[in-house]
């Protein structure tokens, strides 16, 4: 498998939001008016404004509490189910860069019916921007990886948190700093790592973090991936 990775080691995440941050000002995006929600997340949810936000999870477990901090943003999926629903509706609306991996909203989007497109993803991350009808997400930073540069929020993050590069490599990263922390961490894991290019490491079960972290937490049956993307496609056959 060729193409770039995200390795995201949670353990190494202070929730500082420099990488928010430095998403929002290589993407031109405004701010957000907020107010407080009793939490330090800030804004309290991605939009088409704010396509990486720093979330804060306050959780007790084993008795002990834990801050925890997940940069969430879009998994560029292997098999991007986005991209299959929407060439269903609008072709090569939503593009895969074939070098870098990068799901990528085009402005065909406009075409395509959002909220069966937010529906279709399991980490729920794309949002429409209500007047312009265009979609927005995380796009990799593919302009900054084909001028040679690594993402914005790579090159912000002061802590190691954010790694990025060739897919084997950020594999093998991932896989040696799992092993290393299971010592410490016992219920650490990758998430999704065979699927996505984002892959986290949690050092809790990733439902600690945030019911989206991994693929099928959030429903009641979880469904496997390729059970998921039946159910995803089933109804659009009919149209066939």
């Amino acid at each position: 498998m060729t193409g770039k990775t995200f390795f995201v080691d949670l353990s190494r995440c202070t929730g500082c939001r420099g990488c928010q941050i430095a998403c929002k000002q290589w993407k031109n995006k405004p701010v957000e008016p907020t107010e407080n929600t009793g939490s330090h997340q800030n804004p309290p949810d991605l939009s088409w404004q704010t396509l990486k936000v720093v979330r804060f999870s306050e959780k007790t477990i084993d008795g002990k509490f834990h801050w925890l901090f997940l940069p969430d943003q879009c998994r560029h999926c292997l098999d991007a189910p986005c991209k299959m629903v929407g060439d269903a509706e609008v072709p090569d609306a939503i593009m895969q860069d074939p070098q870098t991996g990068a799901v990528v909203f085009t402005e065909k989007c406009k075409g395509l019916n959002a909220q069966g497109i937010r529906e279709a993803c399991p980490y729920d991350i794309p949002r429409v921007d209500k007047a312009t009808k265009l979609m927005y997400k995380c796009d990799l930073c593919n302009d900054r990886i084909h001028a040679g540069m690594v993402p914005s929020c790579v090159q912000t993050c002061p802590t190691g948190t954010m790694n990025f590069g060739d897919r084997d490599e950020m594999l093998a990263l991932a896989r040696d700093r799992l092993a290393k922390l299971k010592v410490k961490f016992p219920k650490a894991e990758l998430v999704d790592a065979d699927s996505v290019r984002v892959i986290f490491l949690c050092t809790q079960p990733p439902s600690a973090y945030y019911k989206h972290l991994q693929f099928g937490d959030a429903g009641p049956r979880p469904l496997s991936r390729k059970a998921f993307l039946a159910k995803v496609m089933r109804p659009l056959r009919a149209f066939s």
